[in-house]
């Protein structure tokens, strides 16, 4: 099968000739031309792909034909031009292809038929930690650390870029994916050459972080998915996907004085969240699109996982082409981007007619207030006017929460605090004794693509900070401050202007290239700090520049966490306290002791845009980018083993899964599930981090004892995404979340369950091998959106080692969903007003599933009560599209991929 609509014609640019595939066939026939921009991108990557077995002429009727208020059932092929990772991601998806190449070989195959047939450009920047802040050495001292503590991972990446085609890496200190994907490794207008000529097509990706979205903000479509389905895409299969719908955001009016991309993108995200965009593109239009900057653009693409879309996209116009040159794209490519763009009719200028959408909203950036998030998630905004008053009731809340302390400090409404009571604890530390209170500010990050991709915010912070330094003010001696650039380019104008030393001079020294705190990464907290949290039992806070603020995700003696822009982050860290009104309460006192507050520090926006002006040029990002990926002498100096297939050393960090254990070369097809017991029951906004392993490993957690038992040392434990290259720390962990609440375990946090029918309380992993020994399948009951968060593979690898069957759930995350499919696990939903509480379960019953075929909506789920009693209900079976189902009745895509690969 193919399609007949497939033309091609050739565009000249700089005597150059590339072949495009352009729609002027399809114009006057269809309405092409009112199509979102995002459709059309996927428009041509069906023309271009028309020659496929997996591209029809349905297809192609299917999405000219787009109707925006029909809900999604059409199913198309995408082929991104490129695949992007970070490690912690990254790492287990090149064991997984280390340990197919393996079992090619098992299957008969050569190893190199497992190979990256779509350029995949991989960046560490989720390992570095903040061991050490506040200091000139911080940078050097966390660099050796890393590299020490990943020395193993590190040496198997080195293997994977020597052992793979089309595979490269960007050692660590360099920055942050999406912001080195954004600056350097976009392409705008992607080419390929071969015997035929030279192809022309839109930049296109998939990532293995959530955050890949960000490249939207350049008009390059891509989205998150799994590693595992990145896997896939790596080995050359289409990402199978319905037509989406998609919501239009009109955007009008330009920022007011003080308010920043920060404050616009949390507002953004709270709309969305509240409209409902999850499994929707969204693309954003109207005349305020010429009042923001590509950087503002690319902080709002960023966060379309915190507002649920799939993306959130800025079509490519002027703007695009000025951050193209000023981050050092050369001629010929910025040439070829607006001349491509043009001829396809995918170029935004103002004469630009409105596509249809599915839904419109819209906002007056001049609405837009400084605003702060949490303190759980990214959609719960906060006015910074009411602040104060929002975290008392957090606090009020805390107070009557099993961990709150009798007596708790409160905070008056003229500002400052009340008399301290019980709650507050009496603190020396580096020499100086203070008392630690609720609401403190324990960590004050400026971390995240998000926000250290955008100069603006960033010199802002930086401004705060001078002014601050001039009044005499510090940060409170509690509060750990760091800066972990995206870039170096950051580090570079920071410098120019002076404003580094201001921020240093705060304790806000450059900690390392990476995610850092965003991911949890915020390493520890003194132990004169963090000893008087537990005995206080005290709520303290994290501030950080950030994108989630997920429970349990930045640190795990921090219960409220809130995201805030660069220079909220630093005001806070002059605070010191979140029950403190930045605009009326002193952040300090001068040397005649007049109070200063948030106003008397906060720079304006023309000295900002001046600064900008003044330090940001293209010769800076070509100098920064000149030698990416050549990497400092530590990394250097790891030894590279060159070898087509992986040797598999003794480690506690690589080791090679056992996913593929056994495999047959046929497919097993699709059996039914019987007497299946829940081992995790929990209710609405179980997020990837609830589920995936993430963070500290605890001592006494099977993990822990597991990597014990190696003789690996407690204070060389690392973290779990440091180790998602090996399954069995990574299923030990699974579900290990500290803030799980498991109601199969009611009164505990943790990973904690019971084991039926002996009513044993146990482990959750402890409970899985002793239902592996009795050889009982398991399923996982959940609420609503379950899965939201991170795109992370081991939250359905996990489940899936465990003996995880299926998942119940009233609705799912559009990756989580994908992922549990790609692992073999069956998700099933709960008819539209049902639930586990409709239905009267708690979780001791025995489950019985039939074995579904592909095309089937619902299954009728048969479930044994204790008592003998039977019932059923009929759950919607959410495997969306027949590659899905085929993906399934292997037991998973890989091993569909590798069937499929073995039988060339």
């Amino acid at each position: 099968m193919s399609t007949s609509y497939k033309q091609a014609e050739l565009l000249n640019v700089d005597n150059r000739e590339y072949t495009i595939y352009p729609f002027d066939h399809l114009r006057g026939k269809y309405p092409v031309d009112s199509l979102p921009f995002s459709l059309r991108i996927l428009l041509e990557n069906l023309l271009r792909h028309g020659d496929e077995s997996y591209v029809t002429d349905d297809d192609i009727h299917a999405l000219v034909n787009w109707d925006p208020s029909v809900e999604p059932s059409q199913e198309i092929a995408f082929v991104p031009a490129r695949v992007l990772l970070q490690d912690f991601t990254g790492v287990p998806a090149i064991v997984d292809l280390a340990a197919m190449r393996d079992a090619m070989v098992e299957l008969g195959g050569s190893p190199t038929k497992i190979n990256p047939l779509t350029p995949v450009e991989l960046v560490i920047d989720h390992s570095v930690m903040v061991d050490h802040f506040g200091s000139a050495d911080s940078l050097n001292k966390n660099t050796e650390i890393e590299i020490g503590r990943n020395r193993e991972r590190y040496q198997f990446l080195r293997w994977g870029q020597n052992a793979f085609d089309n595979f490269q890496v960007v050692p660590p200190g360099t920055g942050i994916v999406h912001q080195v994907n954004l600056e350097y490794l976009a392409r705008g207008v992607f080419t390929r050459e071969d015997d035929a000529g030279s192809e022309a097509y839109p930049d296109t990706l998939v990532g293995t972080d959530s955050h890949t979205t960000m490249i939207n903000g350049l008009g390059v479509l891509g989205w998150g998915v799994g590693g595992i389905e990145a896997e896939a895409a790596m080995l050359g299969q289409p990402i199978t996907m319905l037509i989406p719908q998609v919501v239009g955001f009109r955007v009008e009016g330009k920022l007011a004085e003080g308010a920043t991309a920060t404050d616009l993108v949390l507002t953004v995200t709270e709309r969305l969240r509240k409209h409902g965009v999850v499994g929707k593109f969204v693309e954003f239009f109207g005349p305020g699109l010429e009042n923001l900057s590509l950087a503002d653009r690319a902080t709002i693409a960023n966060m379309a996982p915190e507002y649920g879309a799939t993306c959130g996209i800025f079509p490519v116009d002027a703007e695009t082409i000025r951050y193209l040159r000023l981050t050092g794209r050369n001629q010929h490519s910025l040439a070829l981007v607006e001349s491509y763009m043009r001829r396809m009719g995918l170029w935004h200028d103002i004469n630009t007619p409105t596509a249809q959408y599915s839904a419109v909203l819209s906002l007056d950036l001049s609405d837009v207030v400084p605003s702060i998030a949490g303190p759980k998630r990214p959609q719960d905004r906060i006015p910074l006017t009411e602040a104060k008053s929002s975290f008392k009731d957090v606090l009020a809340t805390f107070r009557h929460s099993e961990q709150a302390s009798d007596n708790v400090t409160d905070f008056d409404e003229e500002g400052g605090h009340t008399p301290i009571e019980a709650g507050a604890v009496n603190v020396s530390y580096q020499g100086k004794t203070f008392n630690l209170e609720h609401g403190a500010v324990v960590i004050a990050a400026i971390t995240s693509c998000t926000n250290t991709s955008n100069p603006a915010v960033l010199i802002a912070a930086g401004l705060v900070a001078r002014n601050a330094r001039k009044l005499g003010l510090k940060t409170k001696p509690w509060v750990k401050t760091s800066l972990a650039p995206g870039s170096k380019v950051v580090t570079e104008y920071l410098q120019r202007t002076g404003l580094m030393e201001d921020l240093e001079a705060l304790g806000f020294y450059v900690v390392g290239y990476g995610c850092t705190t965003c991911i949890g990464n915020s390493g520890p907290l003194a132990t004169e700090i963090s000893q008087a949290i537990h005995k206080g039992k005290l709520l303290v806070t994290s501030v950080l520049s950030g994108n989630r603020n997920f429970e349990g995700r930045i640190h795990q003696d921090v219960q409220a966490n809130y995201l805030a822009s660069p220079p909220l982050v630093v005001a806070y860290a002059l605070a010191g306290n979140m029950g403190v009104d930045l605009y009326t309460d002193p952040l300090g006192y001068d040397a005649d002791n007049n109070p200063i507050t948030l106003v008397d520090i906060w720079p304006d926006g023309k000295t900002i845009q001046q600064l900008m002006l003044d330090s940001l040029d293209e010769a800076m990002f070509k100098s920064k980018y000149r030698d990416v990926y050549a990497g400092n002498e530590l990394w250097n100096n790891l030894p590279i083993e060159k070898s087509e297939r992986f040797a598999w050393p003794e480690s506690t960090y690589v080791r090679l899964p056992t996913f593929f254990e056994n495999i047959a070369s046929t497919q097993p097809g699709v059996s039914s599930i019987e007497d299946a017991r829940c081992l995790v029951k929990v209710g609405d906004s179980i997020t990837t981090d609830h589920i995936s392993p993430a963070g500290a490993i605890a001592i006494d957690s099977p993990a822990g004892r597991y990597l014990q038992s190696r003789q690996v040392a407690p204070q060389d434990f690392n973290s779990y995404g440091s180790r998602r290259g090996n399954h069995e720390v990574m299923m030990r962990g699974t579900f290990a979340n500290i803030r799980l609440k498991n109601l199969l375990a009611p009164g505990t946090e943790g990973s904690w369950t019971t084991h039926f029918p002996s009513n044993q309380q146990c482990s959750i992993f402890d409970a899985a091998e002793l239902y592996r020994k009795e050889q009982t399948p398991l399923i996982v009951i959940a609420g609503k959106e379950y899965g939201t968060g991170s795109s992370r593979d081991w939250a359905a690898k996990g489940p899936a080692l465990l003996g995880v069957k299926v998942v119940i759930a009233e609705s799912y995350e559009r990756i989580h969903r994908s992922n549990l499919i790609g692992m073999g696990i069956l998700p099933l939903q709960f008819k539209a007003g049902e639930s586990a509480d409709t239905n009267g379960l708690d979780g001791t019953e025995y489950f019985s599933i039939p074995a579904v075929a592909v095309g089937q909506e619902s299954v009728e789920v048969t479930i044994r009560r204790a008592s003998g009693d039977v019932i059923t209900l009929s759950a919607t079976i959410r495997i969306d599209t027949p590659n899905e189902f085929a993906y399934y009745e292997n037991g998973g895509i890989l091993h569909y991929v590798l069937r499929r690969l073995a039988q060339e």
